[in-house]
């Protein structure tokens, strides 16, 4: 019994250390790692586009500018709506402060902590989800989530 206690303990240890949380140099680094992966498809794919449509040098070096132009368009109108979005999330937080000040009002402290719980449980529950998209998408693209 001491022994399955035991192990039990220790196997929960190791799932609290595995949870940790992911520093700014590792998202530089898979940051990095992306753009790496996402210019070598880039490649990949204009080196089957140069085989299926039998282009010649001066086609392929058309085809690169043409990606690089639209790439930096859509890099530019990103940034252009940046601030917009920004501010709308200023907007929606504001709402949500609003909300949560007039809910205060309305509900005894004991309801609005209840209402606080279930609104973050099912905020958890939508971003379980949209993992759970993801992995699934990534799973469906290669055929295993390791692969991708």
């Amino acid at each position: 019994m001491k022994k399955l206690v035991l192990a039990i303990a220790f196997i929960g240890m190791g799932g609290f250390a595995m949870a940790q949380q992911t520093t700014p140099q590792d998202k530089e680094a898979r940051r990095a790692e992306m753009q790496q992966k996402m210019q070598q498809k880039e490649q990949e794919r204009l080196a089957q586009m140069q085989k299926d449509l039998n282009l010649n040098q001066s086609q392929v070096a058309q085809i690169k500018a043409l990606q690089d132009k639209r790439k930096a368009e859509r890099k530019a109108e990103f940034e252009k709506n940046k601030e917009f979005r920004q501010a709308k999330m200023e907007e929606m937080k504001a709402k949500r402060a609003q909300m949560d000040a007039d809910m205060k009002k309305i509900l005894t402290p004991q309801q609005y902590d209840k209402w606080q719980a279930d609104r973050n449980a099912k905020m958890e529950q939508r971003k379980m989800a949209v993992k759970e998209r993801r992995m699934m998408k990534k799973t469906m693209n290669t055929g295993t989530p390791e692969a991708k």
